[in-house]
């Protein structure tokens, strides 16, 4: 069995139109990629800390500032510490800025798609 098998992972929205072109720039190259839309099953914070970790980001740089959620929460507060902000994410997965992909133990941001194949 020499055949090598990547397992690609995409953190994705389908209402989401750069999560869906990333995708669709990923399976147009023939990739497997294992689809989880993550609104729906949002990682665990050790998972989101991984993915951090991966993309050399702290968690508000990940965070969709905009959203209704990050208002409500005060999540500017800078007394919040990094478990925190990550419990929030996981919380309110709406939070995550999308899509992320991550591939060879490296992850990236498709803003924009293209952002992706440099990890490929």
């Amino acid at each position: 069995m020499a055949t090598c098998h990547m397992r690609i992972k995409i953190y994705h929205n389908p209402r989401c139109s750069k999560s869906r072109q990333t995708l669709q720039l990923l399976t147009a190259r023939g990739i497997d990629v294992e689809i989880i839309e993550y609104l729906k099953t949002p990682p665990s914070v050790d998972e989101l800390d991984d993915i951090l970790q991966k993309l050399g980001l702290e968690p508000r740089q990940l965070m969709r500032q905009k959203q209704a959620e990050y208002q409500q929460n005060n999540l500017d507060d800078v007394t919040l510490d990094k478990l925190s902000l990550l419990a929030f994410m996981v919380k309110y997965p709406v939070l995550i800025e999308r899509p992320i992909v991550v591939a060879n133990g490296k992850a990236a941001l498709g803003r924009p798609p293209e952002a992706v194949i440099s990890i490929l």
